[in-house]
């Protein structure tokens, strides 16, 4: 595989300049769906900061005016029409001298809708072009709404020939290849590329394919922010045509970086000043990643802050901190909902994770509201035995009193559930399951534990939390359990969480056979066990709330299995 280099860079250096300089400025911002005014809000914005610095060219993301991903929002009419508009608008702005713009819409041309960029410069709008290779799996679904463009030709800007390949046009080598053989002198790629834990790596190895494939330089321009359960990271980079790094953005922040772009004697471009951001590692992009997602879904949705139950357990504690990290304690609302079998332990845990967050906290008895239902009940149930029947009347009470603190200040409902319990059915519907987004959706419960001891160590800049312990230890250290019976805990009901999370992942990242999960070691009776937990779970997961995407292929857009499923690996 071609890597980055970082030895000294090939180019003749020696050589004066052919045609002069190029003052790129890469913005990587955070654009909403369907926002048209407020996107080109933030293009004028960050044109005015580019004038300022001296740029001659301004670098957008993908689809930027629309917000990306769109959706069927592009099979309207009228707003296709307010981008087009919107981006006349910016055309005509540029008579005035200052810099060109590179700058993403959906574009109708004729009987055909297709996924644009168009560079506009000069008071008019100098090219466009359509994005060829539509990508359809995982999170995409490009090829429901847009037509693929043809093989595109480079656009002249100010004597320099630029190749715009779009995306997934840039994630294989056709367009690329097509763009290098008709001309083009440097690659610059507006991208929507989504977020999961290690994705950084796999686009700059890719992107390093394509440079030694063009002997071009690139530059990755990454859109930033959460949309849904998308959280797009930045991490916007360029590589030199002899595969050095060579600038590189921070992720999860919103930036313009104003980069220097020298032509020698030989023709080729290279990059001369950028920024040198140090990405974070896993366990903070993560985290990162989730507080982002969280606070765009609350902030885009203009919910006044976040209400909570929090237990006294790992899974609720996290959430209140990615809560306050994301909107600040002032924000978030936790409310204790004890019954009969919740300890003193818990009691005190969630006490002082609130008071280590800041937030406010109060409590809720629900004794009263548990048994008016069990006496409405009594004579329906005359005979039977107390079971999980009982167990989900005090989850569903707990639900229906945060959606009426919800239904009467306005505060969105903010879901505990980890993957774990998702993925197996370890959740009550209409109960602990209800609320209106989950930021630890696509966390195993083995991942919950490490990021909340992470969390304790570190406080990445941008985060609204305090610093130090704010998840109490001894919340990590004691064994988890659901308080919902008699010294219940997880594992009566569950395998331990490394054996779970070890078989689920190998089930649902990895769609491996039960033969080879039990080649790793794993009882082949409990992976029959918990793949049909994961089958018959499914129409609970059709009706949680959404949560951050993370891992590779999380529940809803990655992963699509029917409700209605009798299929189980015998292998």
């Amino acid at each position: 595989m071609s890597t980055p280099r970082t030895d000294s860079p090939a180019v003749d250096r020696s050589q004066p300049a052919r045609d002069g300089r190029l003052r790129l400025a890469v913005a990587q911002l955070n654009p909403t769906v369907g926002d048209v005014a407020g996107n080109l809000a933030l293009v004028r914005k960050a044109r005015a900061q580019a004038c300022e610095a001296g740029a001659d060219l301004v670098l957008f993301s993908e689809l930027f005016l629309s917000g990306y991903p769109p959706e069927d929002l592009v099979l309207k009419p009228a707003f296709v029409a307010a981008c087009r508009a919107a981006l006349e608008q910016l055309a005509g702005e540029t008579a005035d001298g200052g810099p060109g713009l590179i700058v993403g819409l959906p574009w109708r041309e004729g009987d055909k809708l297709h996924n644009a960029v168009a560079l506009v410069d000069g008071g008019r709008i100098e090219g466009v072009r359509f994005k060829v290779d539509l990508p359809n799996y995982g999170e995409f679904d490009e090829k429901r709404v847009f037509q693929a463009g043809p093989l595109p030709g480079p656009v002249g800007f100010r004597g320099i020939r630029l190749g715009i390949p779009v995306c997934e046009d840039a994630w294989s080598d056709e367009v690329c290849e097509c763009l290098a053989e008709t001309g083009a002198e440097l690659l610059l790629v507006p991208n929507g590329s989504p977020f999961y834990a290690g994705k950084p790596e796999v686009r700059l190895q890719v992107m390093v394919s394509r440079v030694v494939e063009t002997n071009l330089p690139l530059v990755y321009c990454n859109q930033v922010g959460g949309q849904d359960e998308l959280v797009f990271d930045g991490g916007s980079f360029a590589l030199q045509a002899d595969r050095r790094l060579a600038f590189q953005m921070g992720e999860f922040t919103d930036e313009i970086a104003i980069t220097d772009w020298q032509r020698y004697s030989d023709g080729t471009w290279a990059c001369e000043s950028g920024p040198k951001a140090v990405l974070p590692d896993m366990d903070a992009a993560r985290w990162q990643a989730c507080v982002l997602g969280f606070r765009d879904y609350v902030e885009k949705n203009r919910f006044p802050g976040v209400v909570l139950g929090l237990s006294g357990g790992i899974d609720s504690a996290v959430v209140a901190a990615m809560a306050v990290d994301a909107l600040g304690p002032e924000r978030v609302h936790c409310v204790m909902l004890p019954y009969r079998y919740t300890s003193s332990e818990s009691l005190v845990d969630a006490q002082a994770c609130a008071d280590a967050l800041g937030m406010r906290y109060d409590t809720v008895a629900i004794s009263p509201v548990v048994e008016g239902f069990a006496a409405s009940l009594a004579g329906l149930f005359a005979g039977t035995e107390a079971g999980v029947t009982e167990e989900n009347i005090q989850s569903r009470t707990r639900g229906t009193i945060l959606m009426a603190i919800s239904n009467k200040f306005g505060a969105m409902v903010a879901t505990t559930g980890n993957k774990s319990e998702m993925s197996v059915g370890y959740a009550t519907l209409y109960g602990d399951m209800n609320g209106g987004f989950n930021p630890i959706k696509d966390l195993y419960k083995t991942q919950v534990y490490r990021l909340a001891a992470w969390r304790n160590e570190h406080r990445p800049d941008g985060l609204l939390g305090p610093q130090g312990e704010v998840i109490p230890v001894n919340i990590i250290k004691k064994v988890p359990t659901a308080e919902l019976r008699e010294n219940q805990t997880d594992q009566d009901s569950l395998p331990p969480y490394e054996v779970l999370d070890d078989i689920l992942e190998c089930l649902v990242e990895n769609e491996m056979s039960v033969g080879d999960i039990e080649a790793r070691g794993h009882d082949r009776a409990l992976i029959h066990r918990i793949e049909h937990l994961l089958y018959i779970a499914e129409y609970k997961r059709r009706q949680s709330a959404p949560g951050v995407k993370i891992t590779r292929k999380n529940f809803g857009r990655d992963r699509r299995y029917p409700i209605t499923n009798r299929f189980r690996d015998r292998s």
